[in-house]
């Protein structure tokens, strides 16, 4: 349990290279899928391309969802957008850089799943078959004297291999596609590439200081929300400490008078300790009101970032 502990500690204190990893063993997770996934084209005209555009969209789609949903600066994004302003004021600037920042990484995932599917060729080969031009691979007596529903019935089983039987044909005309779906996941990988190249070369020529000042700030509400959480659960442990020990002391006060006095010889200064460590621990808040009226206070009015000097 330790172990599992200081690795979940260290996944949270590097929060960045942890979903990092997320968005890798995503993007390993969608080539997998896709390798595990069977195929299995229905070989009819009005299936045939809702089948294959709806198997290199669908999927992407589905990923780039989940990798918002993984993300856990996507609370915060949301909770920093919908707050009321109160004495600190909302930078349209930082929203928009945690709104990039998770759109990144989220795009990682759906970018490999439609690359290996246009390596692959199948969709594409299901999709784009009926409008092949059969005649240029050969065998044009294959075709003659069929109406045109015929000739569109024909080419929609080029895809399933058990229900074409001329399978040279077949296999000239799933090379075709599968050449030209091939070549369309090189483009859209040169595209990715460039544009990633673009982002990171594009960024130093503008202003560092903007881009400094709003990363910082983006990490600052990061950290201010940790933060305030451990806090909550430190008080909420204290809270529930001393109303226990409260209860104990007003419900049997005299078994725990026998007890401590069994035990106030080797435990009296360690027991005062860990009370005092708990009443400092509380900050003055020991009432359900005023707890509820700090975590109020704290979403409609969170303190103006000007910290004051202690004396």
């Amino acid at each position: 349990m330790d172990k599992f502990r200081m690795m979940f500690q260290f996944l949270q204190s590097n929060q960045e290279s942890f979903m990092n990893g997320i968005c890798g063993i995503m993007a390993l997770a969608s080539a997998q899928m896709y390798s595990a996934f069977e195929f299995n084209c229905p070989c009819m005209p009005e299936y045939n391309y809702t089948y294959g555009i709806g198997l290199l969209i669908i999927p992407p789609i589905w990923f780039f969802l989940l990798g918002f949903v993984l993300n856990n600066n996507v609370s915060v994004l949301a909770e920093e957008w919908r707050r009321p302003t109160g004495r600190r004021t909302k930078d349209p600037t930082i929203l928009r850089y945690m709104f990039c920042s998770i759109t990144q990484r989220s795009l990682i995932a759906p970018a490999v799943w439609v690359s290996v599917t246009l390596m692959d060729g199948k969709s594409f080969l299901c999709a784009f078959s009926i409008n092949l031009d059969i005649d240029r691979f050969g065998n044009t007596s294959l075709v003659k004297g069929m109406s045109e529903m015929e000739r569109i019935k024909l080419l929609a089983r080029i895809p399933c291999k058990e229900l074409f039987e001329h399978q040279e044909i077949r296999a000239a005309a799933s090379r075709y596609i599968k050449c030209i779906s091939q070549a369309c996941g090189w483009m859209f990988l040169l595209m990715m590439t460039f544009t990633a190249f673009l982002i990171r070369a594009i960024r130093p020529c503008f202003t560092q200081a903007a881009f400094l000042k709003t990363k910082y700030w983006s990490h600052y509400i990061d950290i201010e929300r940790k933060m305030f959480d451990e806090t909550c659960k430190e008080h909420a442990k204290s809270f529930a400490k001393v109303c226990i020990h409260q209860y104990f002391e007003n419900i049997s006060g005299e078994m725990r008078s026998f007890h401590y006095r069994r035990s106030s010889r080797d435990g009296s200064d360690d027991d005062s300790e860990d009370k005092k460590s708990d009443e400092e621990k509380l900050l003055g808040i020991r009432a359900q009101d005023d707890m509820n009226k700090v975590l109020w206070n704290w979403h409609t009015c969170k303190p103006a970032l000007a910290l004051r000097k202690d004396e």
